[in-house]
């Protein structure tokens, strides 16, 4: 299979680039092009009677295509917001309690880590983190830690950034928390169509957030939330979105809030992401390209450039360096780790193939763009990479 001819715009700008960073900015498909306009037209046509549009067509849109492709119940569980970090907030907002208890993991992405770090900083949080790895036992002991109880926010990834480690089961780690006190929230967003995701048994306890940035191939702007209904039902930080049906409020009263998903609403946002988020899932859709199509495509482009790479006995690029090593499950991305990981990765840009790298963990993602002549292409110009120093 091959699909490159559907980001031709992307690809045409540097056509002796290869991106192997699909797990960072996915390219978008072609059809994000005129969704990016319609926005502008919409803007200008309508003006002030945009917002009409915008939540009577594309907002119920959005939501109807990640309910049916997470298996949600309702769509209206879902709300939208610039970034993930955008719900982080208000989910805390949400939680009367000094110091906050949290628990989480040693592997979670940035923009958590940091205002976890900032919190406990300031007295205000104290954080248990369980180490990911060894990877046999990571579940085992994440429940442990869960049913001992006590925690105010049980905070981990679905797949983890730095490693891809993916937890295919969900609900062992949802189950664990039985305090109906305690907010449990997944971080969803380098599994949301780089893995196939089903919450059917976890949409009434579990928030599970992601974004359009990385395999939902949207670009920035397009973060959501799945919200189960009862819980953090009255977050602090708030905007005017969230009680958008009682606009006619008189303000004598309590302030109001919806009980679906858009109780996390925040204020005017640019709404240009969701129209690219709605024509890439229809193109996928006419595509038939559900999460488990397009991880098939990725896992063959994994197995090729592995058996590759056992050939060309590179010292970081190896199935050795892998981690998790085989056969855990991981997502979308090859994680290789080796203390000289940065130096291959800075080798390789200079070579216009772009990766990155986390700690000494050097990640290689693959995407619906790529087919087997840019493997080819990337084993080449490895193959031509300088030694390592000493």
């Amino acid at each position: 299979m091959s699909l490159k001819s559907h980001f031709a715009r992307f690809l045409a700008h540097r056509p002796t680039r290869l991106h192997f960073c699909a797990h960072s900015h996915h390219p978008w498909p072609d059809v994000s092009f005129d969704a990016q306009q319609r926005a502008w037209l919409d803007a200008a046509e309508l003006m002030d009677d945009k917002w009409t549009r915008i939540f009577g067509e594309i907002v119920p849109a959005a939501q109807h295509h990640l309910a049916r492709l997470l298996n949600l119940p309702d769509h209206a569980s879902l709300c939208f917001g610039a970034n993930t970090h955008e719900f982080l907030t208000r989910l805390l907002s949400d939680i009367d309690a000094r110091p906050l208890r949290v628990l989480t993991t040693d592997s979670e992405f940035l923009s958590f880590e940091r205002q976890m770090r900032r919190l406990e900083e300031a007295g205000l949080a104290e954080v248990e983190r369980v180490p990911v790895q060894p990877f046999d036992s990571f579940s085992e002991r994440f429940g442990a830690a869960a049913r001992a109880g006590g925690q105010h926010l049980v905070w981990f990834s679905h797949v983890f950034y730095n490693t891809g480690y993916w937890i295919e089961d969900l609900l062992p780690l949802v189950d664990a928390v039985s305090s109906t006190r305690s907010l449990v929230v997944v971080d969803g967003y380098h599994a949301f169509m780089a893995v196939p995701v089903d919450l059917g048994r976890i949409a009434a306890r579990a928030f599970y957030l992601g974004g359009g940035y990385k395999y939902a191939m949207s670009g920035e702007g397009a973060a959501w939330m799945h919200c189960p209904p009862g819980y953090a039902s009255r977050p602090l930080n708030t905007g005017w979105f969230a009680g958008f049906a009682s606009l006619t409020d008189d303000g004598r009263g309590t302030v109001p809030y919806a009980e679906d998903g858009s109780r996390f609403w925040g204020a005017t946002f640019d709404p240009t992401a969701l129209y690219r988020l709605n024509a890439v899932m229809d193109w996928a859709r006419r595509h038939q390209l559900s999460a488990s199509v397009i991880r098939a495509h990725v896992l063959e482009l994994q197995r090729d450039f592995l058996a590759a790479l056992d050939r060309l006995y590179h010292p970081v690029l190896a199935r050795a360096r892998l981690q998790p090593p085989e056969p855990h499950p991981r997502g979308s991305f090859l994680t290789f780790s080796h203390p000289q990981a940065h130096v291959v990765q800075r080798r390789l840009h200079e070579a216009e193939v772009i990766t990155d790298v986390r700690g000494d963990h050097l990640r290689i993602g693959f995407g619906l763009y790529h087919d087997r002549s840019d493997v080819d292409e990337l084993l080449r110009r490895i193959a031509r990479l300088p030694s390592l120093p000493a």
